[in-house]
């Protein structure tokens, strides 16, 4: 049997739902509402924004949501796509309207959730003061990302054979070994100074009943957006974008589509792919001189 998982955050659980499905959000704090969204990968979970969830909960009253297939929220085994995480954040922000009134948030996500993040503030900008995009996917030098409306990079073969029968289970409990989780979380980082709290709550969170199935997806492409440079360009929200120089996520060779525009700014600093973990204070105060700007 599994360890039970425990909670990854401070505060209130507060479950709601989006597509019929369970969703876990984290509350803490008290002032104008901040969404926080964790990045996707084989162990992901909201423990990836525990960091800014304590700093802002002094001054916000801080949201920070598991999506779908990561966390408390429901783990079945269905067709996860960034319609799936897009909508996750429109229920997660209906909820967050109808506790705290009708004023716009504003919100953070990390790598490839930031995809999800820009599709739901093109799709309801009114929502959104601001938007802060950390280690942004789809912004590489030779990313070609304009494809049709809605479209992936799924690849529909490569998911069947990771779907086969006994092949996800065992690749997924392959990938999720605690030590292939810290190779993966050194590379992520650029180093082996890891967060070992992080660490350890990613290993107990894989080990969770259906927790391959939102992987899989992700491996196999289909959580990634073939028009995510289209989206970027058409936010009209202020946007903050932040990311560090080493490890495995560096390339932002077209960060240009995001920054260089009249509501655009960004931040660089000296770490890996998650900042906030290695220089908690300088991410916090370079952010909140952004949310103050806006």
């Amino acid at each position: 049997m599994p360890t039970p998982l425990p909670a990854a955050l401070n505060g209130e659980r507060t479950v709601f739902q989006s597509a019929g499905h369970d969703l876990n959000l984290y509350m803490a704090g008290q002032g104008p509402a901040l969404l926080l969204v964790h990045s996707v990968n084989a162990a992901a979970s909201a423990a990836e924004v525990r960091p800014l969830h304590e700093h802002f909960q002094r001054t916000r009253t801080v949201f920070s949501i598991d999506l779908p297939g990561y966390g408390f929220s429901d783990r079945s085994d269905r067709d996860y796509t960034p319609r799936v995480m897009t909508d996750a954040l429109h229920a997660a922000v209906a909820l967050i309207r109808e506790r705290m009134g009708p004023a716009p948030i504003d919100a953070l996500a990390v790598s490839l959730s930031c995809e999800f993040l820009a599709r739901a503030a093109t799709e309801a900008p009114t929502h959104f003061r601001s938007l802060a995009l950390v280690s942004p996917t789809g912004l590489g030098r030779k990313d070609q990302r304009r494809g049709p409306p809605g479209s992936t990079l799924a690849m529909p073969w490569l998911l069947a054979v990771l779907r086969g029968p006994g092949w996800g289970g065992a690749l997924f409990r392959a990938l999720t070994r605690p030590g292939v989780v810290r190779f993966f979380l050194n590379k992520t980082w650029g180093s082996r100074n890891i967060d070992e709290r992080m660490w350890a709550y990613a290993v107990v969170s894989a080990q969770q009943p259906g927790a391959e199935h939102a992987p899989l997806r992700f491996i196999g492409g289909g959580l990634f957006s073939r028009d995510i440079q289209t989206v970027y360009e058409r936010l009209t929200p202020p946007v903050w974008v932040a990311h560090g120089v080493r490890g495995d996520f560096t390339d932002y060779g077209q960060k240009a589509l995001l920054t260089e525009r009249p509501n655009g700014q960004c931040s660089v600093f000296q770490t890996g792919a998650m900042p906030y973990f290695e220089q908690p204070q300088a991410f916090c105060d370079q952010y909140q001189a952004f949310l103050d700007g806006v």
